[in-house]
């Protein structure tokens, strides 16, 4: 089973068209064929029409399961870094992998997780650093998401391998994924990520 999160913003369904590209990317390699999604802003309730929405949807050949939550985005002040190399090429459904690493964030709020001593993601987001004004994110992603990929297109970020000697080089660190852009402000100074 796989999962895609899709934005939907006072009722608009935001980069439906990222989202479907990458569950036929997933149908394509996992060789079944992706399912037709319903008209999913249709599905709303008036209540779910004025807010920001994070949709979930499950789905294999079959779309699963499609549910609705008002999105309130985390609260993170501080990443601790964990070495490790979770397959996570694909929005798989079963995160228990990435739970497992979230177990040892300790006293921190959420992880940071490196491969071979280069930055990835968190384990709910792409990470992009700021430096001097310009904005970078790791070549060496877990998941090449949706919001990485728009803002990598539309030149507001560029892509560097960042090592975690290198992090103090850098200002401050932004967690965006199809719920949060760089603009929503969810970002902590790099003196809050703790070895």
């Amino acid at each position: 089973m796989f999962l895609e999160t899709v934005c939907i913003d006072h009722g608009k369904v935001q980069h439906l068209r990222a989202h479907t590209e990458r569950m036929q990317q997933t149908a394509t390699h996992f060789r079944f064929r992706v399912p037709a999604l319903p008209n999913i802003e249709a599905l709303l309730s008036p209540e779910l029409k004025v807010v920001k929405v994070k949709c979930s949807i499950i789905y294999d050949s079959s779309v699963e399961r499609i549910s609705f939550e008002i999105y309130q985005p985390k609260q993170i002040k501080t990443l601790k870094l964990v070495e490790a190399s979770p397959d996570y090429a694909f929005k798989y459904a079963d995160r228990s992998a990435l739970n497992n690493l979230l177990r040892q964030k300790g006293d921190c709020d959420e992880i940071l997780i490196c491969r071979d001593g280069f930055i990835t993601d968190t384990s709910y987001s792409n990470v992009v650093l700021e430096k001097g004004g310009s904005f970078f994110t790791p070549r060496s992603y877990l998941l090449n998401g949706t919001k990485r990929q728009q803002l990598l297109h539309s030149g507001s970020i560029r892509e560097r391998e960042i090592s975690t000697a290198s992090l103090g080089e850098y200002d401050r660190i932004y967690l965006i994924n199809a719920m949060l852009d760089i603009e929503d402000g969810v970002s902590l100074p790099v003196s809050n990520i703790y070895p």
